[in-house]
């Protein structure tokens, strides 16, 4: 059985608006707080002075304040904020004469009346300064332009890469339900099957993943010219010595590559990735935060990049030997050694990039994720 209800310390300070109330309770549970008829209740569970218990106490304010009390707790104390009805300064807090046992002033927070005018002087001013700075500030006669751009630029971007995901699956399902129905009785080569359904993905998809990641080059144009804040070079790293890379030299040149399996998951990878980025900045442009596509932006990157390196790598590793027989992109030069620049040894080269280039990006991405979905912005909100 609970013992009898105790009142905690708590602690006031004013300014002309606001009135301020810290209660020492450490580990509040099930708080009541209300304001009627100009009086504040309060009940709670924590611990205080007197150990673990009950703790309530009233107090009815000095002059009319507004109704709805806003509170924030924390581990260590419980803090209530009452706005006034009217900006005025308190000769006390209470409308009895005779302060509470319980109720003392908050030192941290209090200010005399004229210090209070000062500060809200200050604040008026600095908010003046504000207006005077944001006015200074040229207005853009270009910006619904941009921003219509940006907008059509990302709606396009998703709805092909959209149309990439979507044509991918479902001739996934279809071609590999079709051949193990044809081949019932073999696992074996119902497997294969399966795989073989991936040999004319580039065929398929190829026409729609160059428009794609052609109008992707627009994407180093625009954070060339400040038309978005994205860091120029992990958007040179991804776009020209990543995806472009391997699709316009690697696979484009080579049609023995075209029917590797190795495609499909190049272009699988890149369309689910691309999925949550597009539509991201498409709301961003128009000031609308969506918190699931938000996490997602942020989220689906971390298995799907590295598992996109490693296919874009197994492709460059597939492609090595044809080079080496083709001797395509070789380049001799005219000097006494008769020295030749062998492109399967650039290719090496470029695999090592490769990774380092996943590592940069990997921070960064890490960073932006940190940024949008770590501590600092939960606590803000």
């Amino acid at each position: 059985m609970a013992g009898p209800s105790l009142r905690p310390h708590v602690h006031w300070a004013q300014r002309h608006r606001e009135l301020f109330l810290r209660v020492d309770l450490s580990d509040v549970r099930n708080p009541d707080i209300t304001i009627t008829d100009n009086v504040l209740h309060f009940r709670a569970q924590g611990h205080g002075a007197k150990g673990d218990n009950i703790y309530e106490f009233e107090i009815e304010f000095l002059e009319p304040v507004e109704p709805k009390p806003v509170c924030r707790m924390t581990q260590r104390q419980l803090n209530i904020t009452v706005q006034k009805k009217e900006s005025n300064w308190w000769e006390r807090l209470t409308k009895q004469e005779k302060r509470p046992l319980f109720l003392a002033p908050d030192f941290d927070r209090w200010l005399d009346e004229s210090d209070a005018e000062m500060e809200l002087k200050e604040k008026e001013e600095e908010k003046i300064n504000k207006m005077k700075i944001e006015s200074r500030v040229p207005k853009d006669p270009f910006k619904h332009l941009k921003k219509g751009y940006l907008i059509m630029y990302n709606l396009v971007q998703f709805l092909g890469f959209s149309w990439i995901f979507v044509n991918m699956t479902v001739r996934l399902f279809i071609l590999g339900k079709g051949n193990l129905e044809i081949h019932l009785f073999s696992k074996m080569l119902g497997f294969l099957c399966l795989t073989d359904s991936f040999y004319d993905t580039f065929h398929t998809i190829s026409d729609m993943m160059y428009f794609c990641q052609t109008l992707a080059l627009m994407e180093i144009m625009n954070s060339l010219i400040g038309l978005v804040r994205s860091p120029l070079i992990p958007s040179v790293v991804q776009v020209v010595f990543g995806r472009n890379f391997v699709l316009f030299v690697i696979l484009g040149t080579l049609e023995e590559m075209q029917s590797k399996p190795v495609v499909f998951f190049i272009f699988y990878f890149w369309s689910i990735t691309e999925l949550f980025r597009y539509p991201y900045y498409m709301l961003s442009c128009i000031g609308i935060e969506w918190k699931p596509l938000t996490w997602l932006r942020y989220t689906v990157w971390i298995p799907l990049y590295p598992l996109g390196g490693l296919a874009e790598a197994v492709c460059i590793v597939q492609s090595i030997p044809i080079f080496s027989e083709t001797g395509k992109f070789s380049l001799g030069l005219p000097n006494p050694l008769n020295v030749t620049i062998q492109f399967p040894f650039v290719l090496q080269i470029y695999l090592i990039a490769l990774f380092l280039g996943i590592f940069v990006n990997f921070r960064h991405l890490y960073k932006q994720r940190k940024h949008h979905l770590g501590p600092k912005k939960r606590k803000m909100k």
